[in-house]
């Protein structure tokens, strides 16, 4: 085999082999799957974490390296919006025409300069070495010059530069210090309702880190038993719910390996609670879980149907999805079923469950502290494709629901056009059915607004944006 030829080299400047940083090549690879497959952060993590720590070993590859690098993947998605507006101001040509994995190294080299408390030397040059690892010395020379454009002044001053001020366009302000799509903003600033502070304060909260919620399920691990557990406290809400502090590892704790807990945002936990205690008329011996997947709500439904001796019925379209949910039903004490099914064209009869819960898709936007990428990926002609869908499911519930039964729509996100207008366009379609007042089901939660609908917030009630609609069929 013939020898390769060796690179040149210029005089008095020996070549240097770049050097690999496992933690932001790490960083690097997770964003690129962001970016080309649709994939989701919180899904692509972990295999490339655990990858790292085999192939590095524990030594080389620690807990504060897993940290850092999930960080780098979790800041850098939260603040692209900003970041792209940064970026943008230091380059002579359009971020569309930069290419991709090239703003993905200058995105993470932002972070670290404007998001992290890593020393300006050492942002900047650990993000050229990746950019010579994983784009060639050629383009690694544009990152360093970018970067050293960055580096002259901090977010505050980057803000001030690139932001427009607030009083000629609230919204495109809004938008660029807090990185959300301006629609976004102006979808959520609806929901709220108006004011500068609250907008400013849920945009703010969407950027932060979430906590890991636990749902301890009823008759199969108490609340007691998780709060043993050394970064637990109590939630804030939910009976069941235990928080873990920063650091704290689900899948260290026994009962969540043993599946008598999950994971479960305190908001979503509030809503099958406030199914289960809603007041029927008459029996109370069939549920139904009609859009089941991935299974929290259905897990945590099928133990408080079994404490009553009722019988849980778990429907997802999806099969994959409907193999989720078996999972996490599986040990349930009482009876239940899964199945794969659509929603919209049930196999049970009219009339067949006392109470059913619609849990709809949405765009998520209830979930951004969680999937930061979705605000990128959203578009507002989204709306017009689920629509039908969550319309067609919330009938369908009013006609699964006996006379006298309580259907619960929910929905994880606060959007108007994914809540209370589907509410009010089903409702007014279709006699014999009336609102519930949702809010003395949620028990000790503050500012649940004027009802009878409830739209919980993260920069309130420190839940995802769940939004939820208890309705009774009369006739």
């Amino acid at each position: 085999m013939s020898e390769q030829p060796r690179r040149p080299r210029k005089p008095g400047k020996p070549y240097r082999r770049p050097q690999k940083d496992p933690v932001r090549l790490l960083a690097f690879e997770a964003l690129r799957a962001v970016d080309e497959r649709d994939a989701y952060a919180n899904l692509v993590l972990p295999p490339l974490l655990r990858k790292a720590r085999e192939k590095e070993g524990p030594e080389k590859f620690d807990a504060r390296d897993a940290a850092l690098a999930t960080e780098l993947v979790y800041g850098t998605l939260r603040r692209q919006g900003t970041y792209d507006a940064v970026i943008a101001d230091c380059v002579d040509r359009p971020l569309r025409e930069v290419d991709p994995p090239v703003l993905d190294v200058l995105s993470l080299g932002v972070h670290q300069l404007l998001g992290t408390r890593i020393p300006t030397h050492a942002a900047v040059s650990a993000s050229v070495e990746l950019a010579r690892v994983v784009l060639g010395d050629g383009r690694a020379k544009f990152v360093n010059a970018v970067l050293r454009k960055v580096a002259r002044d901090d977010l505050d001053g980057w803000l001030a530069r690139v932001a427009p001020p607030y009083d000629e366009d609230p919204e495109d302000h809004l938008a660029v210090v807090h990185s959300h799509p301006r629609w976004v903003v102006s979808a959520l600033w609806d929901s709220l309702g108006g004011g500068r502070a609250g907008i400013e304060e849920l945009l703010a909260a969407d950027n932060e880190r979430p906590e890991v919620t636990l749902v301890a399920r009823p008759g199969r691990a108490t609340r007691d038993e998780l709060l043993g557990e050394e970064a637990a406290v109590p939630g804030r809400w939910s009976p069941y719910a235990v928080r873990l502090s920063e650091g704290g590892e689900p899948g260290a704790v026994e009962a969540v390996r043993e599946g008598r807990a999950g994971v479960q945002d305190e908001g979503s936990q509030l809503v099958a609670l406030a199914l289960a205690d809603a007041p029927l008329d008459g029996p109370d011996r069939r549920w139904l879980d009609g859009c089941a997947g991935p299974g929290g709500k259905a897990a945590l439904l099928g133990a408080l149907a079994a404490e009553r001796g009722a019988f849980l019925l778990a429907s997802e379209k999806q099969p994959h999805r409907a193999g989720l949910v078996a999972k996490a039903l599986a040990g349930n004490p009482g009876p239940y079923q899964v199945i794969a099914a659509d929603g919209t064209r049930p196999p049970w009869r009219p009339g067949s469950f006392d109470r059913v819960l619609v849990d709809v898709p949405c765009t998520g936007l209830g979930a951004l502290r969680r999937r930061p990428e979705a605000r990128w990926r959203r578009r507002p002609e989204d709306l017009d494709g689920f629509a039908p869908l969550q319309r067609g499911l919330l009938r369908e519930a009013l006609e699964a629901v006996r006379v006298g039964g309580v259907v619960a729509y929910a929905t994880c996100s606060p959007h108007l056009a994914e809540t209370r207008a589907v509410v009010a366009d089903v409702l007014k379609r279709r006699p014999g059915a009336e609102l519930l007042d949702a809010r003395p089901l949620l028990p000790g939660v503050p500012a649940l607004g004027e009802g009878p609908d409830v739209q919980l917030w993260p920069h309130v009630h420190g839940t995802d944006a769940m939004y939820l609609a208890l309705v009774r069929r009369t006739s």
